[in-house]
């Protein structure tokens, strides 16, 4: 028997660092495998750590809560002799891909490692390497977290925007409870949410347009076919995929909504990522990204969505289903809500909510004029960052979406 470390893994695009969530494995415990050893949660996604080889847990190197880099040994795991040289190919790859990324960070005109996501932040909120070098890092060797940063960015608002005595009463203030109050610990994906929310409300000035579309032909044919659908592809067929569909194709007529905006520079997006705001049953919302839809078939976007959005549900995402997003979707009629002005998820620059369908009596043109007749109708409510999406752009895709979702080709539902 051998004993090698087990390592923090790569847990997708630009994340450098974990928590250890919780070990569903104690020292001495056997391992097979493919077999959950850990949990481990990041600011996109939380998942279970299987094992790539069989042997025994001999030592747990970190405690569930420590905040660990990726590269860095997590366990020591005994295994057989001929499991070594597998092992060894994965982990020299992993921790050169680390020292390669770190070499090429240090080329920087500091003598202090800074992660891609720090960076990022930074390159995006204009704070210079000569700022980021005077901010007190509580990682690990001092490093700067994403949370230093925030607080940094939080200071320096505070101390432009308002006198000192201001800047004072915000300091952190002892909580004092009035009878009939309790006190709630707010959990580690809550302070993450939080965190993003002010985040994009301080880089995008937001505005939202609405729109109502009447999508009554498309929502009775999808009541007649739904069962036939559904024995024919072993899917369902709900509105979502049809949402995304039209979306998809609204941004192909409109291609700077799919866009980021960094450093004053226009990054136009080839490619459509469109990412579903999943609510989750602790009530919390996570958003995996369905990729390449331009290049999807409506069949194709119904089954990849639904199984997107089932893993979501289930706790079963990989890493990378989180990132990459250009533009999002947020269906919160399932909510029961009409209309909404939802976040921007960042660097993205606009974000659609989908309100629920209602029956209302509505006046439309018939062969003899005026007529009052029930129709299905919905609220579109288009948010986009006004830095660079202007409202007529704004609000020109909004009704194009619409108009996609009035027009649909009722042929696509029927496969």
């Amino acid at each position: 028997m051998s004993s090698i470390q087990m390592i923090m893994p790569k847990m997708g695009e630009s994340v450098m660092e974990g928590t250890i969530i919780k070990w569903l494995k104690k020292e001495g415990d056997h391992i097979n495998e493919d077999e959950s050893v850990l949990e481990i949660g990041t600011d996109k996604v939380d998942t279970d750590i299987p094992s790539i080889y069989n042997g025994k847990l001999k030592k747990i190197l970190v405690h569930e809560g420590d905040i660990v880099q990726v590269g860095n040994p997590i366990a020591i795991i005994e295994i057989n002799q001929d499991s070594i040289k597998i092992v060894d190919n994965i982990f020299n790859d992993t921790l050169n891909n680390n020292s390669s990324k770190k070499a090429k960070k240090n080329k920087k005109d500091s003598n202090k490692f800074y992660s891609p996501l720090i960076l990022n932040i930074a390159s995006r909120e204009n704070i210079s390497l000569k700022e980021l070098d005077t901010i007190k890092g509580t990682g690990e060797n001092q490093r700067v977290t994403k949370i230093d940063l925030l607080k940094f960015l939080e200071d320096k608002n505070i101390k432009i925007s308002e006198p000192q005595s201001i800047s004072k009463n915000n300091a952190t203030k002892k909580i004092i409870l009035n009878e009939n109050e309790e006190l709630i610990e707010t959990d580690r994906v809550r302070k993450i949410i939080a965190s993003r929310m002010v985040e994009s409300k301080q880089i995008s000035p937001h505005v939202t347009s609405f729109v109502e579309a009447d999508i009554t032909n498309v929502a009775i044919k999808r009541l007649e076919i739904k069962e036939k659908f559904f024995k024919k592809h072993n899917t369902p067929i709900s509105f979502n995929p049809i949402f995304i569909y039209c979306v998809c194709k609204a941004i192909k007529d409109f291609p700077l909504i799919n866009i980021s905006y960094i450093n004053d520079k226009i990054i136009k997006k080839n490619y459509i990522n469109i990412g579903i705001a999943v609510a989750l049953k602790n009530d919390n919302l996570i958003v995996p990204v369905l990729k390449n839809v331009e290049n999807m078939d409506f069949l194709t976007i119904v089954k990849k969505s639904n199984d997107l959005i089932k893993r979501t549900k289930e706790n079963k995402l990989h890493p990378d289903e989180l990132s990459g997003g250009t533009y999002t979707i947020s269906n919160i009629g399932s909510f029961g809500n009409t209309m909404g002005t939802p976040i921007i998820v960042q660097p993205q620059v606009a974000i659609l909510a989908i309100g629920t369908i209602k029956k209302v009596a509505a006046v439309v043109e018939g062969k003899n004029g005026d007529e009052i007749k029930i129709r299905n109708k919905v609220f579109l409510s288009h948010t986009y960052d006004h830095r660079i999406v202007d409202g007529a752009l704004g609000g020109k895709f909004a009704q194009k979406v619409a108009n996609y979702l009035e027009n649909f080709d009722i042929q696509l539902i029927l496969g």
